[in-house]
């Protein structure tokens, strides 16, 4: 059993986690995150500066906070990891480069880790199996994408968004309603309590493209219907915000499910993964737990606490790749718009 620590600081959250584990089977000893929503609440979004510069004031006592956790001390690690990217480059870089300074300290190997990777395959975090062939759907903030994953490090690309992701239309509708951020949460708790056919809201089709995304039309024909329910100044009473949130959602759901069993079909793919931070969306779980029940297939999505940004998905890639020896050297940098490299379209 070989154990990794790995610092998670993509975006507006600061994480450290600890891994023991080997191919079949791992453990998470510790997975701490410091969340800086509250922060960055007011402005209604994420702002860099402030982001990077809190990375930078809750890092080290997270990292101590983890290994008092987990039980163990720096000489027990074997590997040390941080995600390089995608995401916001002065975020990046505060965990890119404590993790690899960490790493030089202790003469220990270094993994830069694909924040994608980590969603991608957090569903079997908690199994004892390994890493299976799978469909992969991933849903979050920045990226919708359906992913054929064949193995560890082999992944082919089946679908994506052409616009918006998913996790971006729930956010800006949110914006338009007026709820706080973030809004994806705020449309759930709403849509509980509406009719998901109040409105007449579109499923979006690409031709050519059955597999891919689109939601910005969706996105606009909320604000258009806004505009409708009140032409004055698009301010809508509180009663009918519920009905709204619940057609919306059940739109981006409806899509999203459909688009990922006609891909799991086509593939003939009898396992179907959920990961990223709309995963955490119970409506979305349950429709598409239904939908696989009733394809014959069986759906694999992680605990909520392992969907949203956590430096647990991090370890588990640092891990799969310290036991194959695929090492980072330690003048790596990090790349905002990072792809997963053996990334190809499958035709």
């Amino acid at each position: 059993m070989q154990i990794t620590l790995a610092i998670e600081s993509s975006c507006d959250e600061t994480a450290v986690a600890i891994l023991r584990g080997d191919k079949t089977e791992t453990q998470i000893l510790s997975s701490e995150i410091s969340s800086q929503i509250d922060l960055h609440r007011e402005y209604g979004g994420v702002v860099p500066e402030l982001a990077s510069r809190t990375h930078s004031l809750t890092l080290r006592p997270l990292i101590e906070q983890a290994l008092q956790n987990a039980g163990v001390a720096l000489e027990d690690i074997d590997c040390y990891g941080a995600t390089a990217g995608p995401g916001l480059a002065s975020s990046l870089m505060i965990g890119h480069t404590a993790a690899k300074a960490m790493a030089l300290a202790a003469g220990k190997p270094f993994v830069s880790v694909n924040h994608m990777e980590g969603h991608l395959l957090s569903p079997f975090l908690e199994t004892k199996t390994g890493i299976l062939p799978n469909l992969a759907l991933i849903v979050s903030g920045g990226h919708t994408m359906l992913l054929h994953t064949r193995a560890f490090d082999d992944y082919a690309l089946v679908g994506k968004t052409r616009d918006d992701a998913a996790g971006e239309a729930f956010d800006k509708v949110a914006k338009m309603l007026g709820l706080p951020y973030p809004g994806g949460p705020e449309i759930e708790k709403a849509a509980k309590l509406g009719d998901p056919t109040a409105y007449a809201f579109p499923r979006s089709r690409i031709k050519d493209a059955p597999y891919d995304f689109s939601f910005s039309g969706l996105k606009t024909a909320v604000l258009y219907t806004l505009s409708d329910l009140s032409p004055k100044d698009g301010q809508i009473s509180q009663e009918q915000i519920p009905d709204i949130c619940a057609s919306f959602q059940q739109s981006v759901i409806d899509v999203l499910v459909k688009r990922t069993l006609l891909a799991a079909e086509s593939l003939s793919c009898p396992l179907i993964t959920l990961s990223g931070g709309v995963s955490c969306n119970q409506s979305l779980r349950d429709t598409l737990q239904s939908a696989c029940e009733a394809a014959n297939k069986t759906l694999l999505v992680c605990s909520p606490t392992l969907s949203t940004d956590n430096a647990a998905m991090i370890a588990y890639i640092t891990l799969h790749k310290h036991l194959r020896k695929q090492y980072s050297t330690l003048d790596c940098d990090i790349d905002p718009n990072l792809r997963l490299n053996t990334l190809v379209l499958r035709k």
